[in-house]
């Protein structure tokens, strides 16, 4: 449904977005995310029309956005970081204009009405925008997003600002419109994407350096066995113990205390559970154990690690070395490994996508 073919925008010397590629079939609902200033917004831009691009080739249901710019933008309703809403006007009244607008040929009166019952509006639709909560204007950007039936959806930041209720509501819905249309989600906030996304994109440098279906990553997460034990008993024999347990993979000692008892980080291969083993073993030395916590892998951590190490690998290309004793973090183990190992796999897939791509457009050519 959308189609994006070695896309580049350049503002004069500087590349916003680099050289990517990447479909999104129709029905899935995709997250495409970014530190600032990563070429996210610049990209959901062409994508909409409103800017043009340097190079690349940008398709909706295969109508090319910049030879028919109209009949691309009639497939897409757009939602950007502030919605365009005039606040003079009732909410009524702004629907009715956005129809008009868009020359949309569905019976109006019963069109709009759905909308309205689909974001939740229909008692507020006699009411001037301008006395309506950040939330209720939110709902209304969204259901001028929806007017026309638009077969695809773009959310820029569509929860900014919202208050915690009105967030989980607005991910409902963004939840209901998957089933039906092709959206894509830009955020920062990673829960989001976890919750109703089913394919996540990360872009960095103007670069793709992610691109998994979200069903993978969080097999990884949840699968992860890493925990924090407080452990009363000698520091150094206590961390060896731990080491030579069967299904230990990495244990290190960490700086917090508690009274006599130090804390120690554990990680476990892959679909080993050692806690029951550690709890028997720790009795046995006649140590006590006073605390066992389970550390989760979040998306932040991964979104952080990925971002952190394209920013590294770009260095590292840049200064035409590689000292491994100036890069701590990628090369001792530390409770960051899980997320690097999943962050090279990432990468690497996203590379070879690219280098794929790359391939198939110099064919055609």
């Amino acid at each position: 449904m959308i189609k994006i073919e070695r896309l580049t925008k350049n503002y004069g010397s500087n590349c916003a977005v680099d050289d990517i590629s990447f479909e999104i079939q129709k029905g899935e609902t995709v997250g495409f995310l970014g530190p600032n200033g990563a070429g996210k917004s610049t990209t959901m831009n062409i994508l909409t029309g409103y800017l043009s691009a340097s190079a690349g080739r940008v398709a909706i249901d295969g109508i090319d956005v910049l030879a028919d710019p109209i009949g691309a933008k009639k497939l897409i309703g757009y939602l950007p970081e502030q919605p365009p809403v005039y606040l003079d006007m009732t909410v009524d009244e702004y629907l009715k204009f956005n129809y008009e607008l868009k020359g949309c040929t569905l019976e109006r009166e019963p069109h709009l009405a759905e909308i309205c019952e689909v974001v939740k509006i229909s008692h507020v639709r006699k009411r001037l925008i301008r006395n309506l909560s950040k939330g209720y204007r939110q709902r209304v950007g969204v259901a001028q997003a929806l007017i026309g039936n638009p077969p695809v959806i773009i959310f820029d930041e569509p929860t900014v600002g919202l208050d915690p209720k009105q967030i989980i509501e607005i991910r409902s819905l963004i939840r209901s419109l998957g089933k039906d249309h092709t959206v894509l989600l830009s955020t920062h906030i990673l829960q989001e994407v976890q919750a109703v996304c089913d394919r996540i994109i990360i872009i960095n440098k103007g670069k793709i350096v992610a691109d998994e279906k979200t069903e993978n990553i969080t097999r990884v997460v949840e699968g992860n066995r890493r925990f924090n034990v407080k452990i009363c008993g000698p520091q150094r024999e206590v961390l060896d113990t731990i080491k030579s347990l069967p299904g230990v993979s990495y244990a290190e000692l960490l700086a917090q205390k508690d009274g006599d008892a130090c804390t120690y980080m554990v990680e476990s291969e892959f679909g080993v559970d050692v806690r029951k083993k550690l709890f028997y073993t720790v009795a046995e030395h006649d140590w006590a154990m006073i605390g066992l916590e389970s550390l989760g892998m979040s998306l932040e951590d991964i979104f952080i690690t990925v971002v952190n190490k394209t920013e590294e690998d770009k260095s590292d290309a840049e200064s035409g070395k590689r000292n491994k004793s100036s890069a701590p973090k990628r090369t001792r183990r530390t409770r960051n490994t899980l997320e690097n190992d999943l962050a090279d796999t990432l990468v690497k897939d996203a590379e070879q996508k690219r280098a794929e791509a790359a391939e198939v457009s110099d064919e055609d050519m």
